[in-house]
């Protein structure tokens, strides 16, 4: 079995990873703990080092919101830099134990006051975060309930596929259902039917909570999929 992630991308962006490592501070992740919840004041980055953090925002109805998950080599915490009075616009959850570097914000500014190295990888990072991020606003707004789920599935596929070399993609991840529902901006039920419709055209199949994809273009042809570079199409 082959992983499809690229391990070019942990080594991107090398030199801001090093800096934040370097970091005194350790603290281990506890599952269903939190690194920081939105609203609250907002002093420190974090890089994760072991584990898995969900970046979620939760909607005024009480509703859900996931954005990404975030593994090991991965910042979490980076939009409130330059920030007066600055608070955590989401909230960071841990769903897998593990361990995480703290970085106090201020010392970060600094840096790249004076780092123009540093500033100018931090600047890179964050132009990819924000295609990102603008690829997944793109699949929910324009391509309804399904095509969220579909973008969704891909973006799995990208980000924890393992090819079992028949064509088929197993994603190494454990994903309730509701996950996968706050992930597309739904409900648990409407997920729930599209699964099945998906399972019983033998599109995907489910075990233990995780899934493989049998067919993958058939999922990127029914949203006219862009194919954008993995590294861009992922759930990260």
């Amino acid at each position: 079995m082959q992983r499809l992630s690229q391990p070019v991308e942990k080594r991107d962006f090398s030199l801001l990873r090093s800096w934040l490592q370097s970091s005194k501070k350790v603290i281990p992740l506890r599952k269903h703990s939190f690194l920081f919840q939105e609203g609250m004041p907002a002093n420190e980055l974090y890089l994760i080092l072991s584990g898995k953090v969900q970046v979620s925002k939760i909607c005024p109805d009480g509703k859900e919101m996931c954005f990404r998950i975030c593994g090991s080599g991965e910042i979490v915490g980076e939009l409130t830099l330059f920030t007066n009075d600055a608070r955590y616009l989401l909230t960071a959850k841990v769903i897998e134990p593990g361990e995480a570097a703290v970085m106090k914000k201020n010392e970060l500014e600094d840096q790249l006051l004076i780092n123009p190295t540093l500033t100018l990888e931090y600047m890179r990072w964050m132009s990819k975060h924000a295609r990102r991020t603008q690829t997944k606003f793109r699949d929910l707004m324009m391509n309804g309930k399904k095509g969220a789920l579909y973008s969704t599935l891909i973006r799995l596929c990208n980000s924890y596929g393992v090819s079992l070399g028949d064509g088929s993609i197993f994603i190494d991840l454990t994903l309730r259902n509701q996950d996968l529902a706050n992930f597309c901006g739904t409900t648990r039920e409407s997920v729930n039917r599209m699964l099945n419709a998906l399972k019983q055209e033998g599109i995907i199949s489910m075990r233990r909570g995780k899934i493989t994809v049998h067919d993958l273009n058939y999922l990127k042809t029914e949203i006219q999929c862009e194919d954008c570079p993995p590294d861009i199409c992922c759930i990260e």
